[in-house]
């Protein structure tokens, strides 16, 4: 779980994480300016990280990735704490990567109605929907969407790519799924509810715009590295 400010939702979205199959839960803490730290030592977190600095996003991530694969996990899940997300597709995502479906899974919010009603807001839903398009055609696959941040990834899959190199901000997501698909991984999907609400955590417009455009850029630079190598 990476983790920003996220003390007024932890405790909801941990008590619904299905203990039957998780064995451990990371939470990385990219300097919060709340209790976010404090309430998961109380909740019995098992790993509990404190970034000293505001790394980002994909900085965040990159800590919980590597905690990870140090504990010897054969599946990672991430799942933000904000509780936009619910755990309790967690069973499904796991079932399909344990079952050797596929090494990448992602939780959808655009397969089904869930985005809109779920009320994310229109400009962003259009956007998904114009990026996902954009990189199907560049990279030449098929997803509902690349934009989720609710994933699920094989050991094997996550050592594949150098995720250490790729960006501290928004775009990680991105960049990881681009490499994981030019890796040759195709990725699942599952149709994942979603809640946007005051507490949930969410980018500003002007923070999304940048995001973007890094992502067009992801897309471009695996369309010609796809071009090039066939």
């Amino acid at each position: 779980m990476p983790a920003y400010n996220a003390e007024a939702t932890l405790e909801q979205t941990y008590k619904e994480i299905p203990f039957d199959i998780v064995d451990e839960v990371i939470l990385t803490d990219d300097k919060s300016q709340d209790n976010t730290v404090a309430l998961a030592k109380k909740l019995g977190i098992n790993h509990v990280i404190e970034h000293e600095v505001n790394r980002g996003y994909g900085g965040n991530q990159k800590s919980c990735y590597l905690k990870a694969l140090e504990t010897g996990a054969d599946i990672v899940i991430m799942l933000h704490p904000d509780y936009q997300y619910t755990p309790r597709l967690i069973h499904s995502m796991a079932y399909m990567i344990s079952n050797d479906v596929f090494h990448v899974v992602t939780a959808s919010r655009i397969l089904g109605k869930g985005a809109l009603k779920g009320g994310m807001p229109l400009y962003k839903y259009v956007a998904n929907r114009f990026l996902t398009l954009t990189q199907n055609i560049l990279m030449n696959k098929k997803l509902s969407e690349y934009h989720t941040g609710y994933r699920a990834f094989s050991r094997e899959a996550l050592e594949s790519v150098d995720f250490t190199a790729m960006s501290e901000d928004f775009v990680f997501d991105n960049q990881m799924l681009g490499a994981l698909l030019h890796a040759g991984y195709d990725v699942g999907e599952v149709t994942c509810p979603t809640r946007y609400f005051e507490e949930a955590s969410s980018i500003n417009f002007s923070r999304s715009v940048r995001y973007g455009i890094g992502v067009l850029g992801v897309s471009f630079h695996y369309f010609f590295k796809r071009l090039f190598r066939s």
